[in-house]
């Protein structure tokens, strides 16, 4: 059995008084990629940002690479859960150098991450010219730089155009066969089952599914059996 990335157990999270995570569990193996589907409010966000150290749980556990989570062990796990914090006046080039300072890490590795990312025609270009979809593209690179053994993203396609997610999806397949754990949301059933080695389904704080995509279909239809699982729900 390949060794598990993440495993979380029983998690629960109050956001106020809503309750946005309840009893939920997940298990991501080491070098596959992951995806997380769900409606909104589904818990998907408060998930990953418990995962990637931006949020603690009401009670529960989390493991990472085989361990009881330890704030250390984020030092190999790459995440992109919010809109990029990016600031307008600088490139992206000028981005992923100041991040790879602060992080002490190789800035050698910026040409490679920028034409991984497609955003190498764009690297001298200000922020501030950019769409939401390059944004994207330039804090997937930036959650790159350290190299993580975990790359945690929350909607990484949002707001960009079908060549831009195909980018991204063989982004994430590369990863996974170079050895990385991709950790993914997203609300694009077609996009996951081009992408995703295995799926889960998050509604209402809790994993209604977990397995492999095909699973979810209903009579040959992987949308109808995604909504009935929902309606289920």
């Amino acid at each position: 059995m390949a060794a598990t990335a993440v495993r979380v157990t029983g998690l629960t999270k109050h956001l106020g008084r809503r309750r946005a995570l309840a009893g939920t569990d997940l298990s991501v193996r080491a070098g596959e990629v992951y995806g997380l589907l769900g409606p909104n409010g589904a818990g998907k966000t408060t998930l990953l940002k418990i995962v990637s150290g931006l949020a603690t749980p009401d009670s529960g556990s989390l493991e990472l690479f085989g361990a009881p989570f330890e704030r250390a062990a984020l030092r190999a796990v790459g995440a992109l859960v919010t809109e990029p914090g990016l600031w307008a006046r600088y490139s992206a080039v000028e981005h992923l150098r100041m991040h790879a300072r602060l992080r002490g890490v190789d800035p050698g590795a910026v040409p490679e991450l920028l034409e991984a990312v497609g955003m190498r025609a764009f690297a001298a270009r200000r922020v501030s010219t950019y769409s939401l979809g390059m944004r994207w593209r330039l804090g997937i690179a930036i959650a790159l730089l350290a190299r993580p053994r975990l790359l945690v993203l929350d909607e990484p396609t949002n707001g960009l155009d079908p060549v831009g997610m195909r980018d991204v999806r063989t982004l994430l397949r590369r990863l996974a066969a170079d050895g990385v754990t991709v950790l993914v949301s997203s609300h694009n059933l077609d996009q996951m089952a081009h992408t995703c080695d295995r799926v889960g389904v998050l509604a209402d704080g809790r994993m209604r599914y977990e397995g492999a995509l095909e699973g979810l279909a209903l009579d040959g239809d992987l949308e109808q059996g995604f909504f009935a699982l929902l309606d289920r729900s």
